[in-house]
């Protein structure tokens, strides 16, 4: 009997293939050569970064004096950073970034919901604009936008030149047409059928819209949040034109200011306040991860 079963069991052992070892060329033209462009890639992008983070560390505060990577580590050009206006740039950023963010997923999810819920006379019509208008950047009207500020800086000082809000109220009209006809397709993925259901119990429009749709749609909301702030973090040609004086200046702004200037370039310090400025893009992108993958594709199958 045991041998029967020591048989049984080394037949069915025999009746699977036994693993073979991909042969070297094998592997290059169905894998290897993957793994080669990864490495590749991963080098190209991290070069930079380790170079601009050994040229903040190096006590010359020159690029081309840090040829040789963390040949010299000093903190000084962090140090030195105290002494400027770095820290009332960092402030403006996070406030303008922030505040933008959180405007452009409010408004972007309002317009959203009304285009996929609601049917009305024009909405086609606003879709197709919407399409439209994503297509041209928002830099190719900042003449139009510097005259128009000029004119309601006469009416409302608030809203015109050298103002933080003006600047935020540019950034969220320029940024409105692209995040809604994004959310609208992620918003046609939610079943109507819920919304019918929470009618019949007796919920308004906006109960559905906030106790429900959004918590649906936290995914997109998550990934034009991120977005937003990563664009309004680093944007520097709308801000350069609105933003007259240099304690209202963004990083992106006031870092050009230390190296627009080729005779008295400030790298040290530049490179110092590059490094920093990473930080809050790179742990917000880190904490949303999550949602970006799920956020941008979930949103294209249902237009």
């Amino acid at each position: 009997m045991r041998t029967q079963v020591a048989g049984t069991r080394a037949g069915q052992r025999g009746d699977v293939a036994p693993h073979k070892r991909m042969s070297p060329g094998r592997y290059m033209t169905e894998l290897g050569w993957r793994h080669l462009v990864g490495v590749v890639a991963v080098v190209y992008a991290a070069f930079p970064l380790l170079y601009l983070i050994s040229a903040s560390l190096a006590e010359r505060g020159t690029l081309t004096g840090s040829n040789d990577l963390f040949s010299t580590v000093s903190f000084n050009n962090y140090a030195d950073l105290g002494d400027t206006l770095f820290w009332t740039w960092f402030g403006n950023t996070l406030l303008i970034a922030g505040i933008t963010a959180i405007g452009t997923v409010l408004m972007g999810a309002a317009a959203a919901y009304a285009f996929s819920r609601f049917r009305f006379t024009g909405r086609r019509a606003g879709l197709t604009a919407l399409l439209i208008i994503q297509m041209f950047p928002q830099m190719l009207a900042f003449v139009a936008i510097f005259l128009l500020l000029i004119g309601l800086g006469n009416v409302v000082p608030t809203l015109g030149l050298n103002s933080k809000i003006g600047l935020i109220c540019v950034y969220l009209g320029g940024a409105l047409g692209v995040n809604t006809f994004l959310m609208y397709g992620f918003f046609n993925t939610v079943p109507r059928e819920l919304d019918e259901a929470a009618k019949i119990d007796g919920a308004s429009h906006a109960q559905i819209y906030w106790t429900i749709i959004l918590r649906l749609v936290s995914p997109i909301l998550a990934v034009v949040g991120l977005l937003s702030f990563i664009a309004t973090f680093g944007e520097f040609i709308i801000a350069r034109v609105i933003l007259q004086s240099e304690s209202n200046w963004t990083l992106a702004v006031g870092l050009f200011g230390w190296v627009s200037d080729l005779l008295e370039a400030q790298w040290g310090l530049f490179a110092a306040g590059a490094v920093i400025s990473a930080v809050p893009v790179l742990a917000l992108f880190l904490f949303l991860q999550k949602y970006i993958v799920g956020g941008l594709t979930a949103g294209s199958v249902k237009g």
